[in-house]
């Protein structure tokens, strides 16, 4: 029972171990990074951007390293990195077994294409655990090292309350993974939509007519910079991001189900 999860996680282990060093020494940059600019008025040079802009990289205050990691590193790297590099890896998982004629043989297994399709799934909860575990726990002692006090409670949320984002951005690529034949198509049209949504929540934000648009995107569901500085967040934008991954789940279910293979 599980092999084919097993399988998958096994496959993962190595990759997760290159994105979580990859992206801790990112952060050891960034941290570095702080301490030169200690000093400089670093407020002036973004205060001309455009809204939008400041929306995007979530840049609320760069003098805190709070909101400079912020900025740096969580709207940057944990909302448009990661959530492009789920939906592209999660785009993949099916479309390319179904590309490379592996599909008919696990199909031949006593196993449902449901739970196929929800063990290979569950496989990238490796990667989106460990990778906020680690950098995290890096990001921390990082700071701890430059004399940095980050609150641990509001670190600790930051990731976790990252996880059902993440979640959605695998389900986007889940859909597509279902829906087509070729891994290409389906990695790349996944990451078109993730990054579009992402692009929507910033382009908007200073739109008040246009403002409904915004809750379409799961970015506007996940804030990391309000959660970093003062621990701020609403538990119904988690349940929102909750729902909206199990519908997705389902749905690709549904395509999976009545796929012609």
């Amino acid at each position: 029972m599980f092999e084919t999860a097993r399988y998958e996680i096994s496959r993962r282990v190595r990759g997760t171990m290159v994105l979580s060093v990859a992206i801790s020494l990112y952060a050891g940059f960034i941290v570095w990074y702080f301490t030169v600019l200690e000093g400089v008025s670093i407020e002036d040079v973004f205060e001309e951007l455009p809204p939008a802009m400041m929306e995007a990289f979530g840049i609320e205050t760069l003098s805190t390293i709070e909101g400079f990691l912020g900025a740096q590193i969580y709207n940057f790297v944990w909302l448009l990195g990661l959530g492009l590099y789920f939906a592209y890896v999660a785009g993949g998982i099916v479309a390319a077994d179904i590309e490379n004629d592996r599909m008919d043989l696990l199909l031949s297994f006593p196993i449902s294409r449901s739970q196929l399709l929800v063990e290979k799934a569950a496989s990238l909860l490796l990667p989106i655990v460990v990778v906020n575990v680690v950098v995290g726990c890096v990001i921390y002692l990082l700071a701890a090292s430059i004399g940095e006090r980050i609150d641990v409670t509001h670190l600790a949320l930051t990731h976790v309350l990252s996880v059902p984002y993440l979640l959605v951005c695998t389900a986007i690529g889940l859909v597509f993974s279902v829906a087509v034949d070729r891994a290409a198509i389906a990695e790349r049209g996944a990451i078109g939509v993730v990054f579009a949504l992402f692009l929507i929540e910033s382009a908007v934000s200073g739109a008040s007519e246009y403002e409904w648009i915004r809750y379409i995107s799961p970015t506007h569901y996940y804030e990391p910079t309000p959660l970093l500085i003062d621990g701020s967040y609403e538990l119904i934008d988690t349940g929102i991001l909750l729902v909206a991954f199990v519908g997705l789940v389902l749905l690709s279910q549904i395509l999976f189900y009545q796929r012609d293979i």
